[in-house]
């Protein structure tokens, strides 16, 4: 397969996005892209000075840009259902779902909500998030063509570094386990949801005369973002080793990082089949680890993670 260009995408006009973590990073690179493309964009944020400062620098580049600020907490699930609301009251259509934000190597907290950072910002407010948005993108995908209508979850290579069991449902804020392995269950349920959503609502679902909608996981490739520059990863000498990496070429571009989310979320060369897979740079498909080809830990983490939202009251 040839490397993916974004200039080969359509013209998105009359399309409706969300970009969760849209104003920095690959997710500023996704929404600039699909703004070229005149697609109107929601920029996921949770400052929105931040997500305004975003926005204009994407307009001084794309005049023509459709941009609109949506704040969004991850840290705060309630304020979560609260910026789905607010979507669909402005929104009667929404074309994609870019779950994009996250953090990595991060020292142990809690949220409000009593979960592990990175469990809930990388994992369970994008499940929250989806969840509330699907009554919009299945009505959409109803009035739309087969593949118009897209889930992308941002996941990771280091989904590969989950627990042993793959989701430690007895150790869910994984306390016993380490900063790596919080990392990389909260990435293998990025993978995971997409698997569910495509048996559910996928071109051959189960649920699929509700709507028809493409999910797809990825692995954006290795770049010198924020997410690297903050990780805390084994210890003090972290940030010179980032930075060596960066100077000897390990890393990729950041716009070359939101290639395949943007391949995943609106290109035509994307096929029924597709749905439900792993991609990899630059838009190619790979091979998710045992466990996020599990369809069995799929759905039953669905069913968790369903139980663990009407406990909460967030249903």
């Amino acid at each position: 397969m040839p490397e993916f260009d974004p200039s080969s995408l359509p013209d998105l006009s009359g399309k409706v996005y969300l970009v969760t973590g849209g104003n920095a990073g690959i997710g500023y690179e996704t929404v600039r892209f699909l703004a070229i493309k005149n697609a109107t964009v929601y920029m996921g944020c949770r400052s929105p000075a931040k997500g305004n400062t975003a926005i204009a620098s994407i307009k001084a580049q794309v005049p023509t840009a459709t941009i609109h600020p949506l704040i969004l907490d991850h840290m705060n699930l309630p304020s979560v259902v609260s910026s789905a609301k607010e979507l669909t009251t402005k929104e009667k259509k929404l074309h994609g779902l870019i779950n994009n934000a996250g953090i990595m190597a991060v020292p142990f907290a809690k949220s409000q909500d009593g979960y592990e950072s990175q469990w809930q910002t990388n994992y369970l407010a994008h499940a929250l998030l989806t969840h509330h948005l699907l009554p919009l993108l299945l009505s959409t995908a109803r009035a739309s063509q087969p593949g118009d209508v897209r889930i992308v979850n941002v996941s990771s290579m280091g989904h590969n570094l989950a627990p042993k069991k793959g989701i430690d449902f007895a150790d869910i804020n994984q306390e016993k386990g380490s900063i790596w392995t919080r990392y990389g269950q909260s990435k293998l349920g990025n993978v995971l949801n997409a698997k569910e959503l495509n048996r559910l609502y996928g071109p051959k679902g189960i649920k699929k005369m509700e709507g028809e909608i493409w999910s797809m996981a990825l692995h954006p490739g290795n770049m010198y973002t924020d997410l690297n520059k903050n990780a805390r990863f084994a210890g003090p000498l972290s940030g010179v080793v980032v930075k060596m990496l960066n100077a000897f070429g390990v890393y990729i571009p950041v716009e070359k990082g939101a290639y395949t989310s943007i391949y995943c979320a609106a290109s035509e060369d994307m096929m029924p089949e597709m749905s439900g897979k792993y991609f990899v740079p630059l838009g190619r498909l790979g091979k998710a680890s045992k466990f996020a080809r599990d369809v069995e830990l799929a759905e039953k983490l669905w069913v968790w993670t369903e139980k663990e939202f009407e406990r909460k009251g967030l249903f």
